[in-house]
């Protein structure tokens, strides 16, 4: 007898998560089970345009912590199953959604983590859900704040790098390199800045609105910074001039290589081709399981290469005499939007909120979170 009640309470030890005990099982059902008048697209682009401090992995976060609140689930298998059902739709949504995929992948992972904590567990054997499900709404609203201060530390590491008479070439407006080039100037470090402009934005170096969307060149002027602002095809030209790269990410993959806007990838080649290091400044939160083999291998739709005859250069309105792609920003549609991936061996070291790190220490992170 003694050895079969062993058995027993081994077995209910080992039960998986998506089976709840019996006391959480409800006896009708649950009446948010249809939770189509939740839009999950919606509530994530909201929060995006609303919340500019917001990245893309965070706001995903958001958006299943409001959807938590909205349709409050029953069960333990109820949350999971909401939390990935949700999840997949919003990834089927986006064009590109690595970013997304990192969030939405590390709450999930999250949440699981918190439901096997011992207090859960002893919280969760009373038959009472809702407050385990008041607790995981608080504690994923805590894990944002706590993410959302990434930026800052990172802006603290990464300034170190930036030394006096050293000259940064950076492209894009990633919100982590202007973080890291303000930190830089507020300590009084006599630096310089080369601003990789987009082909479509005005080369005018006196344009102090702002090149690089949030301001990231007036302000640094105004901060006493020397900024220079040039085109793509500046960009090799201008690397004698230059101490570093220091470019953002969207997502960080497994094998240390980095998604990023288009021209990411070039701008790496040509800063290896002249032997200058490029840094990498990204939250931990964009780390995403994704391991591509090449350049073509992303889970993403995008049209860089947009093949067309001529007859279909007179139906898109081009200039007499052109070749269907002048009146767009070097590439097919959507460019302003498009991506590219830098492989680990352009990369000199990574720049988070835990420190500086060779690109290998990707995968060694997501080992520790998902395993």
């Amino acid at each position: 007898m003694a050895s079969s009640s062993t058995k027993a309470a081994a077995a209910a030890a080992q039960s998986s998560l998506t089976t709840p005990p019996p006391e959480e099982r409800p006896s009708s059902p649950p009446k948010n089970k249809d939770n189509s008048d939740f839009d999950i697209l919606a509530t994530y682009t909201h929060l995006l345009s609303t919340t500019p401090t917001l990245t893309m992995p965070l706001a995903a976060i958001a958006s299943l912590i409001k959807l938590l609140t909205h349709s409050p689930p029953s069960t333990t298998s109820e949350t999971l199953s909401l939390l990935s059902t949700h999840s997949a739709a919003l990834k089927r949504a986006l064009r590109n959604p690595i970013a997304c995929t990192a969030g939405t992948d590390l709450f999930q992972r999250y949440i699981i983590s918190t439901l096997q904590s011992p207090v859960s567990l002893q919280t969760r054997s009373t038959g009472d859900f809702t407050t385990t499900r008041d607790g995981l709404v608080a504690s994923g609203e805590q894990f944002v704040a706590r993410a959302q201060e990434a930026r800052g530390v990172i802006a603290t590491i990464g300034g170190k790098l930036v030394q006096d008479g050293s000259t940064v070439l950076t492209a894009g407006d990633s919100r982590v390199v202007s973080a890291v080039l303000d930190a830089a100037a507020d300590k009084g470090v006599k630096f310089r800045v080369v601003y990789v402009r987009d082909s479509g934005t005005p080369s005018s170096s006196s344009d102090a609105s702002g090149v690089g969307g949030d301001g990231m060149v007036a302000r640094l002027r105004g901060k006493g910074v020397a900024v220079a602002v040039i085109g793509p095809s500046a960009t090799a030209y201008s690397l004698g001039k230059v101490t570093m790269v220091m470019v953002g990410a969207e997502g960080v993959v497994e094998n240390g290589g980095i998604v990023s806007r288009l021209g990411t990838y070039q701008l790496a080649m040509l800063a290896k081709s002249a032997r200058k290091p490029v840094y990498v400044v990204a939250e931990s939160h964009k780390f995403v399981r994704l391991y591509p083999l090449g350049q073509y291998d992303l889970p993403i739709q995008q049209t860089v290469l947009d093949f067309r005859d001529r007859t279909d250069d007179a139906d898109e309105g081009n200039v007499p005499g052109g070749t269907g792609e002048e009146k767009r920003s070097g590439g097919g549609e959507g460019d302003e939007e498009a991506v590219d991936y830098t492989p680990p061996e352009l990369i000199t070291a990574l720049v988070t909120e835990t420190g500086v790190h060779i690109p290998s220490a990707v995968s060694e992170e997501l080992i520790k979170i998902w395993y």
